[in-house]
């Protein structure tokens, strides 16, 4: 394959070619994101806790993780999702309506050796959780 003065048609096809070989483009072509993601695109949603569930960490480290299990509102899908910090998980219980961001892993994934969990809380019954955890505020009872 030239790339002589005529040459133009033939690198813009080879390039046209080449995209399908990079996944960020792949990804956004096939509009993968809003398929398979539960959150369907969007960086928050709501959903209630059905329960409380402690996960080994992966191969190198040892330690319990405090989860939760949350059924989103919208559209039903149950995910795992990490209460994040010392004693947060206290303030969690079942059937509070929570609201979840992504954790921040690369690509839409895990962070680190968490396994399998994506998601974090980011507050409780309406108050965030930071606050909860610093005693600024209080959870509202129902």
């Amino acid at each position: 394959m030239g790339n002589g003065e005529f040459a133009g048609r033939n690198i813009k096809r080879t390039r046209k070619r080449q995209r399908w070989l990079r996944k960020k483009w792949k990804r956004k072509a096939l509009n993968l994101k809003k398929k398979y993601d539960p959150l369907e695109g969007a960086p928050q949603a709501s959903g209630i806790v059905l329960e409380k569930v402690v996960l080994e960490q992966k191969q190198p480290h040892s330690g319990l993780i405090k989860c939760v299990r949350v059924q989103l509102i919208k559209n039903g899908k149950v995910v795992t999702v990490f209460a994040p910090r010392d004693k947060a998980i206290t303030f969690i219980d079942e059937h509070d309506t929570v609201v979840i961001a992504g954790l921040g892993g690369s690509q839409r994934g895990q962070m680190g050796s968490i396994p399998g969990v994506r998601y974090k809380v980011v507050s409780v019954n309406g108050v965030d959780l930071q606050s909860l955890r610093h005693g600024k505020k209080e959870k509202p009872k129902r």
